[in-house]
């Protein structure tokens, strides 16, 4: 293979990858390959003077798709230009925000200073935000987009958990920082979603999060912002350290620094790896700039770097083992995890004997067997990560049958590659989290029984499946002797379950934890069929496809559930232990025995965009379901009207909705329409 060919090789790997990772929001191929194909491409046109079109060494961010490029002629990999794709408003930034140049040799980083000072702090493995104020009120937030235009996501940005909403400065302050989910967050938010939906790192969950169009999800996920850089002020401070105390002193969270020479950088640099392991948040390397501020604007930047400030990317220290096993875990959420055992070595200071393979995709494309030699190193100086297989002899393959039921296996897709699933309700390694779920707050709200609590019930025989729930009354001696627990706290649990007997059919149905089924799925269902569980279990997949925003995919899965007699039974024995609120056919109006007014009644709904009339799209819902009308996520046919404030955005559901005929209207029309006055 010449050259030319190998560089054509490389491209066709780093243009996908770069693309989901800045614009999809997920992971192709770990950092470190990336970080590998990218030196290696960038060493290849030193040496022959040659640069492709599309290479990403001469860009920042990442580029839309077109025909043509680099010779593959292929659309999904050839990009020629940069574009944001998102239903987001689209705005330009004032200073273009250009990538950061790396190295991973600390040498380098003295050389880079000279006898200039610099700070150097963390580079955060966030989302990057530009937050402008004026007149000491937050104006307006913009993501990084590809670096000339962002994302306007002003509404989530003032619900970042640390970012003043009001500061005391006049005039215009326009700050950069870092949006973060910490490690605690992130394990808490992916421990409650489906496995299809968990997010593979922080940084992915955080720019997931922070590009959601409902600002309660960036709520309930507890971003923070640190801030990294000053773009704008009125202050007369010649350096940025100073820049950053006094930012620091307005009550905004600035990275952590500090102020280095040539003399002190290299014990600086250690320093900071020595508190790797605990730092709250992921981090990927750290940043070295000018500390002076007018010698830090003189130099200017190249067309993808700025001049004043280098990346030290982690030089992951990469060690030789034998693999002797692969170990196949099932989750408390069905999934058969491979975990690479091997022989022991240290890295980073620290004993290293196993690494998760993370999926199926990761473990087919690794090759794996017993004997081979792998190279193990930690990501971000933290997790364990086999970094490729010198010998791959691929002679394990993943089980086909559960290795703690025995319960046939099957491969499945998740958002961030193929899984190995075991589908076993009764699989004991899904027990726990099928109750714990059951008992969750959207489910049925059974405060007191903590996975913990649940685990140590479940060892002392009181329960075996959800509807011995009910029973726990009858074990008050024996509960109240369990370490932990008292009368108090007995008494609390008691009662949070006799509130639970009452709660609403769809957080039921949610409860049962149905594959694909949440809860707005679950009150979907409800809604159709009047609250009537026992209609639900018994309907066909064409009854339920007639729902809109129920699909096969849906329809199937519940119809799969209901034809367990397992979970027939269970459900048969609980229902008469409830009293559920059933809705009623008439809907008659107690008091003044008229029909209630349901004048949205069969008409089908999307919501998108940012709303005017309404906190946010759950209350907007909320409004139309109240009125009869039905909320869906995706706009088809059976969609008669889109909400959308932007009638003229790029949106994929602005376009379908023109495309299929469906009515797009704004929230204060819906008032005027179809609420009563």
């Amino acid at each position: 293979m010449d050259t030319t060919e190998r560089m054509q090789q490389i491209l066709r790997v780093l243009i996908p990858a770069a693309r989901a990772y800045y614009q999809e929001n997920t992971e192709l191929m770990p950092n470190r390959e990336y970080d590998a194909l990218y030196d290696e491409l960038a060493a290849l046109e030193r040496e022959t003077g040659i640069v492709l079109p599309d290479s990403p060494t001469q860009y920042a961010g990442y580029l839309e798709t077109s025909s043509a490029a680099s010779g593959s002629g292929d659309p999904e990999t050839s990009p020629t230009n940069y574009a944001v794709v998102s239903s987001l408003v689209k705005i330009r930034h004032s200073t273009p925000m250009l990538s950061l140049d790396k190295t991973k040799d600390i040498g380098k980083l003295a050389e880079f200073l000279g006898d200039k000072a610099g700070i150097l702090s963390w580079k955060m493995d966030g989302l990057t935000v530009v937050v402008k104020y004026i007149d000491g009120c937050l104006a307006q937030a913009v993501t990084r987009g590809n670096g000339e235009v962002g994302e306007d996501v002003t509404h989530n940005a003032r619900v970042f958990t640390n970012l003043p909403l009001v500061i005391d400065h006049p005039g215009e302050l326009v700050l950069r920082g870092e949006a973060m989910i910490s490690f605690r967050e992130f394990d808490r938010i992916n421990e409650a979603l489906p496995p299809e939906d968990k997010y593979k790192n922080p940084r992915n969950l955080c720019s997931g999060t922070v590009r959601q169009l409902d600002s309660s999800i960036a709520a309930s996920r507890g971003v923070t912002y640190h801030v990294f850089g000053v773009i704008s002020s009125d202050y007369d401070e010649t350096s940025k350290s100073a820049l950053l105390e006094k930012i620091s002193e307005l009550g905004f969270c600035a990275v952590e620094f500090e102020t280095v020479d040539q003399n002190n950088i290299e014990n600086t640099v250690r320093d900071f790896e020595l508190r790797v392991q605990g730092n709250p948040f992921a981090t990927d390397g750290l940043v070295l700039a000018y500390d002076d501020i007018m010698y830090s604007q003189s130099l200017g930047a190249t067309s993808k770097f700025p001049r004043d400030a280098i990346a030290l990317k982690w030089a992951d220290e990469a060690v030789e083992t034998i693999l002797t096993d692969v170990i196949w875990n099932t989750s408390r959420t069905g999934l058969v995890n491979p975990v690479a055992v091997f022989e022991p070595v240290e890295i980073e200071s620290t004993t290293v004997r196993q690494a998760s393979v993370h999926n199926i995709s990761v473990f087919r494309n690794l090759k794996l067997g017993v004997g081979d030699v792998v190279s193990v190193y930690k990501a971000n100086m933290i997790i364990p990560q086999i970094a490729e297989n010198l010998t791959r002899s691929a002679t394990i393959a993943p089980p086909v049958q559960c290795p703690v039921c025995g319960h046939p296996t099957r491969v499945d897709e998740s958002r961030e590659g193929k899984v190995l699933r075991c589908d076993n309700p009764n699989c004991p390694a899904q027990i726990l989290r099928s109750l714990a779920h059951f008992v969750s707050r959207d489910a049925m709200n059974i405060e007191g029984l903590s996975e913990q609590t649940l685990e140590k019930f479940i060892n002392a025989g009181f329960i075996k499946d959800f509807t011995d729930i009910y029973s726990l009354h009858t074990r008050k001696d024996d509960i109240i002797c369990i370490e932990g627990f008292g009368q108090k706290s007995y008494e609390r649990l008691v009662s949070a379950i006799e509130r639970s007997r009452s709660v609403a059919p769809a957080n039921l149905l949610y409860a049962l934890g149905i594959y694909r089924v949440g809860l707005s799925t679950a009150k979907l269902l409800c809604a159709h069929f009047n609250d009537d569980i026992t209609r639900i279990m018994a309907a066909a997949p064409d009854q339920m496809q007639a729902i809109p925003g129920i699909g096969p995919e849906i329809s199937d899965s519940v119809r799969d559930y209901f034809d367990d007699p397992v979970n027939v039974a269970l459900l048969e024995k609980i229902l008469p232990l409830l009293s559920m609120p059933i809705s009623s056919t008439d809907n008659q109006d107690t008091e003044t025995g008229n029909a209630e007014r349901r004048p949205l009644e069969g008409l089908v709904f999307v919501i998108t965009g940012d709303l005017v009339n309404y906190k946010n799209r759950r209350e907007l819902q909320k409004h139309i379901e109240s009125l009869g009308g039905k909320v869906t996520s995706s706009v088809t046919s059976k969609t008669n009207y889109l909400i959308n404030n932007d009638r003229d955005s790029a949106s994929a559901k602005n376009k379908r909705a023109k495309s299929l005929g469906v009515h797009i209207i704004n929230d204060t029309e819906l008032t005027r329409l179809y609420l009563p006055e």
